[in-house]
C-alpha cells in the first residue's frame, strides 16, 4: 500500500519536516507532481536543507527515493540541489531513482515563465518563474520532453524544434531579458550529470514494490487549494496537488492508496496572488509573519498570513480523504491573548460552510470563532494532557469541526519538537 503527506492549505504547511519524520516508517519515498518551486525545508542535528525536487526521506540512510513521472524536473537546478546535501548523503545515487517519463524544464519554459509574468502586469498569478507552467502546458499539449528522451539519439533535434517554437512565443509577448546561449551551456552539461543517476521505468519499480509488501510514502507538494482542479483557480498551480495525483503521477490504481495524512498550520499562509478570505493584512499579520519566518523556501518572497480557514480546511480534507491530521507551527501562536478560526463565510448576505465554485470573485466575509490563547512556554514533553488548557481546547475543537483526529502536532522546526499523540 501507498500512504499519502500532502498539505491541505495554499502550501508551505511543512511537509518536509513530516515527511522526514515519517520515513522510518517506510522503504520508498516518492515525489509524485510539483517540480522545483516546492521548496521543503527539513532540520536536524543543528543543520538545514531545502529540497525542492528531491523526495524528503534522502536523508535517512535506508530509504529509497523516488521523483516520479508526475515531476517536472528542472537538470540545472537539480544539479544545484544534489550539490547543497552531496556531504549529508554521499551515497544519495544509490538512493536516489527518476522516472524516465517525468518531463523535462528546459531554459525557454523559465523564459516563457517571466515573459508571460511580465506581459499579465498587475494580473499576475504569482509564477516562482521557475518554468513549472509551461513545461506542463507542453506536457499536455504533447510536445514536452522527457528525462528518458536524453538517451534517444534524435533528443538534440526534437530539442531544437521545442525551443524554435519557444522563441516565436516568447517574441510575441515581447520580452527580450534573457540570454540563451548561457542558459543552454549550463542545461546540457546538466543533463549529462543526469545521465549518470538511475532513470528507470518508475511504474514498474512501484508495483514491484508494493507485490514485495514494501512500504510506501508518496509526498505532495505545494498545496490542496493550489489544486489546478479544486483550488483557487486561476491563482493555482499547474499539477493536480490531491491525493488522486498519486495515481497519475506514480502510475498506480486507487486501490493501493492507504492512509492519508494531511498537514496544516494552525494558522494560514499564500504566496502570490489569489483570494485569501482570512488574510490578516495588519500588524498581527506582521507579526504571524516574523515570528513564524513566513518567507518562501525557494524563492525568499514574503507569505501573506491569517487566521486557520476550517471551511477550506474540510473541503480540502474531504477531497482528499484525510485519515489523520498533522497540525504544524502551533508555537507560532504562543503566547497570543486571543486566537480566531474561521467556522463560515458570509457571501451576499448568507452564512455558508461551503467553499464556493467561485471563490476567486465571491465577496467573502469570514465568520469566527475565537479562543483564549495559551502560554509563550508551551512544552510537548509532558504529553498532549499536560499542556494548557486553551491549547487542548483548541486542538479538540478543530478535531470536532473537521472530523477528523489531529495525530501529530508540530512545535518548532527539528524532529525532536514534535509530538504523536
Amino acid at each position: 500500500m501507498i500512504d499519502v503527506i500532502l498539505g491541505l492549505q495554499w502550501g508551505d504547511e511543512g511537509k518536509g519536516k513530516i515527511a522526514d519524520y515519517l520515513t522510518p516508517n517506510y522503504q520508498v519515498v516518492a515525489r509524485f507532481q510539483g517540480g522545483p518551486n516546492a521548496g521543503h525545508s527539513l532540520e536536524f542535528e543543528g543543520k538545514k536543507f531545502v529540497l525542492n525536487t528531491i523526495p524528503s526521506g534522502i536523508f535517512r540512510k535506508e530509504t529509497i527515493n523516488l521523483i516520479g513521472n508526475g515531476v517536472v524536473i528542472d537538470p540545472v537546478r537539480l544539479r544545484e540541489e544534489i550539490g547543497r546535501i552531496i556531504n549529508e548523503c554521499p551515497d544519495y545515487k544509490d538512493r536516489l531513482l527518476i522516472s524516465q517519463k517525468a518531463h523535462l524544464i528546459l531554459p525557454t519554459h523559465r523564459i516563457l515563465d517571466a515573459a508571460s509574468e511580465n506581459a499579465k502586469g498587475d494580473a499576475k498569478i504569482g509564477s516562482t518563474l521557475r518554468g513549472i507552467g509551461p513545461t506542463y502546458r507542453d506536457k499536455i499539449g504533447r510536445s514536452g520532453l522527457r528525462v528518458g528522451d536524453i538517451l534517444e539519439a534524435d533528443f538534440n533535434e526534437r530539442y531544437r524544434k521545442t525551443v524554435e517554437d519557444h522563441l516565436k512565443q516568447i517574441e510575441f509577448l515581447g520580452f527580450s531579458d534573457f540570454d540563451l546561449a548561457k542558459e543552454e551551456e549550463l542545461f546540457f552539461s546538466a543533463l549529462e550529470f543526469l545521465k549518470t543517476h538511475q532513470l528507470i521505468n518508475s511504474e514498474y519499480f512501484i508495483h514491484q514494490c508494493i507485490q514485495e509488501g514494501k512500504k510506501i510514502l508518496a509526498e505532495g507538494a505545494q498545496g490542496s487549494m493550489l489544486d489546478v482542479e479544486f483550488g483557487t483557480y486561476p491563482f493555482v498551480t499547474s499539477s493536480n496537488t490531491l491525493t488522486g495525483g498519486v495515481c497519475t503521477g506514480l502510475g498506480v490504481a486507487p486501490k493501493y492508496i492507504g492512509k492519508v495524512y494531511g498537514i496544516f498550520k494552525a494558522y494560514c499562509t499564500r504566496v502570490g496572488s489569489g483570494p485569501f478570505p482570512t488574510e490578516l493584512d495588519n500588524e498581527l499579520g506582521e507579526f504571524l509573519r516574523q515570528k513564524g519566518n513566513e518567507f518562501g523556501a525557494t524563492t525568499g518572497r514574503k507569505r501573506r498570513t491569517g487566521w486557520l480557514d476550517l471551511v477550506a480546511l474540510k473541503y480540502t480534507c474531504m477531497l482528499n480523504g484525510v485519515d489523520e491530521l498533522i497540525m504544524m507551527k502551533g508555537d507560532v501562536l504562543n503566547g497570543l491573548e486571543s486566537i480566531s478560526a474561521a467556522t463560515a463565510y458570509t457571501i451576499n448576505g448568507n452564512n455558508t460552510d461551503q467553499v464556493p465554485a467561485n471563490l476567486c470573485s465571491a465577496d467573502i466575509t469570514p465568520v469566527y470563532n475565537d479562543f483564549e490563547g495559551w502560554s509563550e512556554d508551551i512544552q510537548l514533553h509532558g504529553g498532549f494532557e499536560k499542556m494548557d488548557q486553551s491549547f487542548q481546547d483548541y486542538v479538540a475543537f478543530v478535531e470536532s469541526y473537521i472530523g477528523a483526529k489531529i495525530g501529530v502536532i508540530s512545535m518548532g522546526p527539528g524532529r525532536d519538537e514534535t509530538l504523536t499523540r
